[in-house]
């Protein structure tokens, strides 16, 4: 917890760069909760979480009377639960909602990485971003900038965009196209108005607008005309 004043607040510890974070953050904006971001060093994640236990990833959520919820679906549960009355996650439809936020979970979220890694220059570009972002020490963010991006190239990127056989530019654009054609005519996913899961693929989405690879989404005309729709929700 923090306090700012005299008032206890819930912080969240997180990497600026982070898919997962991103996805907390749009939730807590679009709700509109006082919360403390504490950015991590990205070298020592598991050392600074220590107090979560075994969990030692981004990101972890700290409520005000201390409880500690880990994982960013479940915190998004949370916050809707704890702040608004589950009123996002509810659904006249649960086998629909359930199948489409497993869908976010596992498809937008393995496609960030082919995305901002999925060849050498853009590999370049990401990491040498990602170091200016993240709080690293002095040795340690010239070591990510130069040494980071063969790896995150040439072991993880290259191995996601062989294995699924598109471009990146064209596995996103395939995915923005499957999830907004579910929408069946409505403005988000969740009717009217956007619920968790629209949230949670916008978020995904918007981790990748820090990067210039965000201009690849852009041309999605469905996707990024429902991006700029969650976008107006947020209060930031």
């Amino acid at each position: 917890m923090s306090i700012v004043g005299t008032t206890v607040i819930p912080k969240m510890h997180m990497l600026h760069t982070c898919p997962f974070c991103w996805k907390v953050r749009s939730i807590a904006e679009h709700l509109d909760i006082d919360y403390q971001k504490v950015q991590v060093n990205a070298m020592k994640t598991k050392k600074e979480l220590r107090f979560a236990g075994d969990w030692g990833k981004v990101p972890v959520w700290t409520e005000a009377n201390g409880e500690i919820i880990v994982d960013s679906t479940p915190i998004m549960k949370h916050i809707d639960a704890t702040y608004n009355g589950g009123a996002l996650w509810q659904t006249t439809d649960e086998a629909r909602r359930d199948q489409w936020i497993e869908w976010v979970d596992t498809k937008l979220s393995k496609a960030t990485v082919p995305i901002l890694y999925g060849s050498l220059s853009s590999a370049l570009k990401t990491t040498t971003r990602v170091s200016k972002l993240e709080t690293f020490g002095f040795f340690s963010k010239r070591l990510y900038a130069w040494a980071g991006f063969p790896i995150m190239w040439g072991i993880i990127a290259r191995t996601r965009v062989k294995k699924d056989g598109r471009k990146p530019k064209q596995l996103w654009h395939d995915l923005l196209t499957e999830f907004t054609d579910e929408f069946g005519g409505a403005p988000f996913f969740g009717g009217e108005s956007p619920d968790l899961v629209d949230l949670a693929a916008f978020g995904y989405m918007r981790s990748i607008s820090p990067f210039p690879q965000f201009s690849q989404l852009e041309d999605h005309e469905n996707g990024i005309a429902w991006y700029r729709r969650v976008e107006g929700t947020l209060k930031v």
